[in-house]
């Protein structure tokens, strides 16, 4: 068996350290007034309401219109999958159907000096209908007036999944686009038009809105379409968010909407931010003084575990959201390391119990590490199970792990819950990350550590 070099526990304990620190302080950078963030740290997580405050709305249906039970229960459903797409785990939505309102709260997003609460419940309220219609009027210039045919050719229910991504334009750049697949119903249709108008232009619209009315040049029967005309690929990507929540049965009206001030607010955050810390240290100290040596390479390995579950919620590269943070998001945590405390005590007493038999340091760690990982292995998987059910269960409909569960929980209906959902996302990514440092990074560092003359004394492990 090939042995693990010396420089391997410095290489792991170096990432480890480096990781940690970035997830927590991020990188920064100024340009005179201007800040470009590199990698997001705790400071750009998204808190929930109690801690960081939010916004109170009330939606209703326009002036003249009496809403039916079950299109208020499906506006509902379509704003939390919105919500919980947004990244907005941490929300609050009730439906009073005899006055015919929904009211909503949700949190600050990160940088709460730029938040613009206004656009953010825009967003919510767009009836996000998708059509693609048969023509498009132009100006004598050639440029569309914003004026079509009635004829619509699909509609939102003909699309299954919508995802952004990019795509070559005829100079070949890339541009952002949102590719849409569409149902059995929906590729026939979209056949048949492509067919019939060759040359033409179908014009493709969100509610009034025309974003893209592109020539007809080919016949497409495969069941694929693309929507062009985005700014970004955050464009993109909100779009294709709205398209898989699905379109609101009726406009929704604002009718008021205030700010929410925290009901824990920031001191109770750092209150349980100094639990945390005196509770890890408390760890360190029992977990160096029962198992020495192999306790401070667990302590180093949930130094990691931790660092990573942070980076995992404040997106850390840029480019990607950060997570609202909630109470059942952060009970997930805790839980999480619990699970990496266990695993390090499972292969430490694994390792004493070999050194008994009167094996070697070398083939005591190996033996142990072989022997934990089935326990270790065995109790993990459950969980993760158990976290990908309720991030399938929970999640919002275009979700991975939604897709992954459909032939379960179809018949169901949209059960939407971001509490839960948050929970399930960092139980999930906690369990993940035991594996990763738990076992992969603590038996190297141990093994590699081992092979130095100083840590042989049995006494050690």
């Amino acid at each position: 068996m090939k042995r693990t070099g010396k420089a391997v526990f410095f290489i792991v304990l170096g990432l480890i350290l480096v990781i940690t620190t970035l997830a927590f302080t991020g990188v920064h950078t100024w340009y005179g007034d201007l800040e470009r963030t590199w990698i997001k740290g705790a400071r750009d997580i998204r808190w929930g309401i109690d801690i960081r405050g939010g916004v109170d709305v009330t939606f209703s249906p326009p002036k003249d219109y009496d809403a039916p039970d079950d299109e208020m229960a499906a506006a509902e459903a379509i704003i939390k999958v919105r919500l919980v797409s947004l990244n907005i785990t941490d929300y609050e939505v009730y439906t009073d159907v005899n006055k015919d309102r929904i009211i909503v709260r949700f949190p600050w997003k990160e940088g709460e000096t730029d938040f613009n609460p206004e656009k953010a419940i825009q967003e919510l309220g767009e009836t996000a209908m998708l059509t693609f219609r048969e023509g498009v009027e132009t100006d004598t210039a050639g440029a569309p007036t914003g004026v079509t045919k009635d004829t619509i050719i699909l509609q939102g229910q003909d699309v299954t999944n919508a995802a952004a991504a990019y795509s070559q334009n005829d100079y070949q750049q890339s541009i952002p686009v949102v590719s849409l697949k569409l149902s059995p119903d929906g590729t026939k249709k979209f056949a048949d038009a492509t067919a019939r108008l060759q040359g033409g232009v179908i014009s493709i619209w969100m509610d009034e809105t025309l974003l893209s009315a592109p020539t007809v040049q080919n016949v497409i029967d495969n069941g694929e379409a693309i929507v062009t005309g985005m700014e970004s690929i955050e464009a993109a990507k909100d779009l294709a968010d709205k398209i898989n929540a699905g379109a609101l049965p009726f406009k929704l009206i604002t009718d008021n909407y205030s700010t929410i001030s925290p009901t824990l607010g920031e001191g109770a955050r750092d209150a349980m931010m100094i639990a945390g810390i005196i509770a890890f240290a408390i760890i360190t100290i029992l977990m160096i003084s029962m198992y020495r040596l192999p306790g401070i390479i667990a302590v180093f390995s949930l130094v990691g575990q931790v660092g990573l579950m942070f980076a995992s919620i404040t997106g850390f590269f840029s480019a990607f959201p950060s997570f609202t943070l909630t109470l059942p998001g952060i009970a997930g945590i805790i839980l999480s390391v619990g699970f990496g405390v266990d695993a390090n005590v499972i292969t430490a007493e694994r390792i004493r119990e070999e050194l008994k038999t009167g094996k070697t340091i070398d083939g005591a760690i190996t033996a142990g590490f072989s022997r934990a990982f089935t326990a270790i292995f065995d109790g993990n998987i459950t969980v993760i199970i158990v976290a990908v059910v309720l991030l399938g269960a929970f999640g919002t409909p275009g979700s991975f792990f939604s897709t992954l569960l459909y032939p379960v929980f179809f018949m169901f209906g949209p059960s939407t819950s971001g509490n839960i959902y948050s929970f399930g996302y960092t139980l999930l990514v906690g369990v993940i990350l035991n594996f990763v440092m738990g076992v992969m990074a603590s038996r190297l560092m141990l093994k590699s550590i081992s092979r130095f003359g100083p840590f042989r004394n049995p006494w050690l492990y």
